[in-house]
């Protein structure tokens, strides 16, 4: 969410940055809103001392003994008090209409964002790796042989619909050892802290991570109101949530595996095969809260270590830098790294990892103590996939296939399959 002090003091600033994102000018609306709060709140405030006064006056009429006076004086207030109440509450209307309006505009991208209109316009920060060369037609991960009796679509369907998958045998051991791999990397090499969330949250959190109010028909609600996760970035952020921390503690780096909740709404058509595009989905996904000062270093750090993944993995990918087109509601600059995929003959995105600033900290009241003394100021947060486990699985496939329908697996896997380094092309681990 924005200051509207910010905005207050250069809304030519806050306009010309919206529009690199394509959004209308809206500081003139916004500016009336709080002109409007400002005014009101300050004619409570008049009214509540004319108040105050008249009461004043009544205990100094029964004094006097002047009972017409009193009376007067009395029915004064009972009348001041009733406006001062009207106008509060129109204060808190108008305040909370300024709030939902602020809600729902994008953070603004920084300076070093590229402009652009779509992902064609990212642009290319570095490589690793080779893509990988075959002597047959490469093919995507669920017309191998190997993985036909592990990756069952069509149960998944009868019991859920389309979009989901039910995956069974060697390929689900492999699905859980890629996750294990990824935290195991996170927590002894990345110092990042293991942690155990919720996949059912409240509308604050969703809100904290600015989830709502602007994308709800992108998440799941259950009857009783609770949110499925889209990612426990909402979770692990959250943890932040009205929170004053020591700078001391700062910066508090976590990760964590969860399954993962999204409607896709909008992307009919796409990617409809296999299992690239799921309503449900696990990932191993980190976050860290910093020092406003520190959080860029700690972004670049973070694609680090999404990257050490897949090095480990020996899977080639790319990073890119995402375009102004492209860019997340809530991010001021995201790397994106793009997988290989040779079924596809292209690199698909793997993990996207973003600065947001103090955006989100405005929304969920997440500050920390100076160490220096003065008023608490906001944290600024970061989120990124560490990563998505089942496009990691779909890679470690298609990249590992070989002629005859088997999968070679990766080195770093196999103190995770008992020793085992294949999926013969009958779905066994051998």
């Amino acid at each position: 969410m924005h200051d509207i002090k910010a905005i207050r003091e250069n809304p030519a600033a806050f306009d010309s940055a919206l529009s690199r994102l394509g959004h209308e000018a809206v500081s003139s609306s916004l500016l009336a809103m709080d002109e409007a709060r400002r005014a009101k709140i300050l004619a409570a405030e008049t009214a509540q001392a004319d108040q105050k006064k008249a009461a004043k006056d009544v205990g100094a009429a029964k004094a006097s003994g002047d009972e017409a006076e009193f009376e007067r004086l009395r029915a004064l207030v009972g009348e001041k008090k009733a406006e001062v109440a009207a106008m509060q509450a129109e204060a808190k209307a108008l305040d909370e209409e300024l709030r939902m309006a602020l809600m729902g505009i994008p953070n603004l991208p920084m300076d070093i964002v590229p402009d652009g209109a779509d992902e064609t316009d990212n642009v290319e920060i570095r490589t690793w790796g080779t893509p990988g060369t075959f002597d047959f037609a490469p093919k995507e991960h669920f017309e191998l042989a190997a993985v036909q009796s592990g990756m069952d679509f069509e149960t998944a369907a009868k019991l859920s619909g389309s979009r989901f998958v039910l995956l069974r045998g060697a390929v689900a051991r492999l699905h859980r050892a890629l996750a294990q791999f990824m935290l195991d990397l996170h927590v002894t090499e990345h110092g990042l802290e293991e942690t155990i969330t919720p996949i059912l949250v409240r509308d604050e959190a969703m809100y904290g991570t600015n989830q709502l109010p602007k994308f709800a028909e992108d998440s799941y609600q259950t009857t009783n109101g609770w949110w499925l996760i889209p990612t426990s970035e909402v979770t692990l952020t959250n943890t932040a949530s009205g929170e004053i921390w020591d700078e001391a503690t700062l910066p508090r780096r976590m990760c964590a595996h969860t399954q993962c909740f999204r409607s896709e709404a909008g992307s009919a058509g796409k990617d409809t095969s296999g299992m690239l595009r799921q309503h449900q989905f696990e990932k191993v996904e980190m976050v860290s809260i910093t020092h406003p000062d520190r959080s860029m270093e700690e972004h670049d750090r973070m694609t680090r270590c999404a990257e050490t993944v897949l090095e480990r993995l020996e899977l080639a990918y790319r990073t890119v830098i995402l375009c102004t087109g492209d860019l997340g509601f809530g991010a001021k600059k995201t790397h994106d790294i793009e997988v290989w995929l040779p079924g596809q003959n292209a690199y698909r995105e793997i993990s996207s990892v973003s600065v947001c600033g103090d955006f989100q900290a405005r929304r969920m009241t997440a500050r920390f103590k100076p160490a220096g003394g003065g008023k608490p100021e906001f944290v600024h947060t970061l989120n990124g996939s560490g990563v998505a486990v089942g496009r990691c699985l779909i890679a470690v496939l298609e990249n590992g296939q070989r002629a005859d329908g088997s999968v070679d697996l990766p080195k770093a896997l196999q103190g995770y399959l008992g020793g085992k380094t294949q999926i013969s092309a009958d779905g066994v681990l051998v």
